[in-house]
């Protein structure tokens, strides 16, 4: 196999939110909110982005209808580990900590009609959903409701990973800023961070061939309305250079 390689390597996402997205609806499949990022919602027509102007630093708001499991995500790429590996970085807050499901991180799925929570909780089981995951979930409907570490393949927990995620013992505060990020290497290894601590290192998380989405979402836990604030959005990869 040849293999030519350019100055460019790097596939390079970043945004900060200082536009005017309110007037962008999500959809079942789904729409562009910039060049580089895009959402979809299991409600479309009940779901929105809005800009929050209260707030200084470009912040969009994603939120959800007031049904049950309807939720909202925003998510880039596509990434492959193999190409030389991949990072996520996302600055979030919740309106309130009662109600919402958020994920944060890297999901080898996205299905496009109706989008699923890559990592989710009932009471003190945690679901993993299909292909490969690694990432930081909040579940209002978990038992024990903080942070946690999660790594997934294809249904099932990683080997090496804890079975329920691993806990960061801290909760989020409502109206108040974590900040995310997921790292995976060229090996498959991927590692969580909460607001700069690693949480958990996993070897052999993900397979390094797959192809993952960068991934910011919030899900509904009741009958009431949940907001994410997004402030930043980063994602980061290698290039895949072989010619076929």
């Amino acid at each position: 196999m040849t293999i030519k390689q350019g100055s460019y390597g790097k596939i390079k996402v970043f945004e900060d939110f200082l536009g005017n997205y309110s007037a962008i609806t999500p959809t079942t499949t789904f729409v562009n909110v910039t060049g580089n990022i895009a959402a979809i919602s299991v409600s479309a027509a009940n779901s929105s982005l809005t800009s929050v102007v209260d707030e200084p630093g470009g912040i969009i708001g994603l939120v959800t209808h007031t049904d049950d499991n309807d939720n909202l995500a925003l998510f880039a790429g596509v990434f492959r580990a193999a190409d030389g590996g991949c990072w996520m970085e996302a600055r979030v807050k919740m309106a309130a900590i009662t109600t919402p499901a958020v994920f944060v991180g890297f999901s080898q799925l996205m299905a496009v009609t109706t989008p699923v929570m890559p990592l989710e909780f009932a009471t003190a089981t945690m679901t993993y959903g299909a292909g490969c995951v690694a990432g930081m979930v909040f579940d209002a409907d978990a038992t024990t409701a903080d942070w946690r570490a999660g790594f997934g393949n294809h249904s099932a927990v990683v080997s090496g990973a804890d079975a329920n995620g691993t806990r960061a013992y801290q909760a989020p505060v409502a109206d108040t800023w974590d900040i995310i990020k997921v790292e995976i290497g060229a090996d498959g290894g991927a590692s969580c961070y909460l607001n700069g601590r690693l949480i958990k290192h996993v070897d052999d998380a993900i397979v390094t061939t797959d192809i993952l989405h960068a991934v910011v979402m919030v899900e509904n836990r009741s009958g009431a309305t949940n907001t994410l604030e997004l402030d930043y959005f980063k994602a980061e990869g290698g290039r895949d250079w072989a010619d076929d």
